[in-house]
């Protein structure tokens, strides 16, 4: 900030006139109820009018990027700042884009269990998990953003049926992709190594088994056909075979009685 002092008053007497120092360069200052009420030692909070204190404060490009970092939206900067929203994605965009790199690095991570690291990355945990519970992976987004201590928050937003569900990790980069741990319960639940379990079982249906002591009843025969007449004449006839002359017994001979069985 330059330094002034107050050289005199302008002809009219209304105006002070002012001289930076070092450079000589004049300004000239309207005197008003804050300048009044700053001279005297009074607050000067209640001195602004109403035009005044509608008027939007200026974000500068620092502040923007800051803000972003941390996980606001340009949408929620342009609407508390009053800035154009044209001017806020311009200084966001490359820190957008820094919040996209981290967000990935975050997914190629190891979710860390009771146990250790995981040996599957963030991504494949979630997306096995989603599956196995009826989900697409590929419907969900991922997010992340800094926080005040340095620290990375990874954010997963999915939709099941028509609620909106968000789980958070803390990501810590470092050697082989880094760590993850979960930082709410539907964070844990992901990564937990039940993932495979439906979220609402369903017995399984019991197959009838038949009693060892019930003695099984034998099939019953298929009833007979009945069967038609045929007439006499479409019977088959019997075929007379030739065979040999019967041999007359024994007592037939010594009586003299021929075998056609006339004496």
């Amino acid at each position: 900030m330059r330094e002034l002092r107050v050289v005199g008053l302008d002809v009219d007497g209304k105006r002070i006139i002012c001289e930076a120092a070092g450079s000589g360069e004049k300004f000239m200052l309207l005197p008003d109820d804050r300048l009044r009420a700053a001279v005297s030692g009074e607050k000067t909070g209640q001195s602004k009018t109403r035009s005044e204190a509608e008027v939007p404060s200026v974000l500068r490009p620092k502040e923007i990027q800051a803000r972003i970092r941390s996980g606001a939206s340009v949408e929620q900067i342009a609407s508390a700042s009053g800035a154009d929203i044209e001017r806020v994605e311009r200084f966001a965009h490359p820190v957008l884009l820094e919040r996209s790199r981290a967000a990935e690095l975050a997914t190629a991570a190891h979710p860390v269990l009771a146990d250790g690291p995981s040996v599957l990355t963030l991504l494949e945990t979630v997306t096995t998990a989603l599956v196995a519970r009826g989900l697409d992976p590929d419907a969900s987004n991922w997010d992340a953003w800094r926080n005040e201590d340095g620290r990375w928050t990874v954010q997963l937003s999915w939709k099941a049926g028509l609620s909106d569900n968000v789980a958070h990790f803390r990501f810590a980069p470092g050697a082989h992709g880094g760590t993850v741990t979960a930082f709410d319960d539907a964070a844990s639940e992901l990564i937990d190594p039940d993932f495979a379990r439906p979220l609402r079982p369903v017995a399984a249906v019991p197959q009838l088994a038949r009693d060892a002591d019930e003695p099984e009843l034998p099939l019953a025969e298929p009833e007979p056909e009945p069967q038609q007449e045929v007439p006499e004449a479409a019977k088959p006839r019997a075929r007379r075979t030739k065979g040999k002359p019967a041999v007359p017994a024994w007592e037939d001979v010594l009586l003299g009685v021929r075998s056609s069985g006339q004496r």
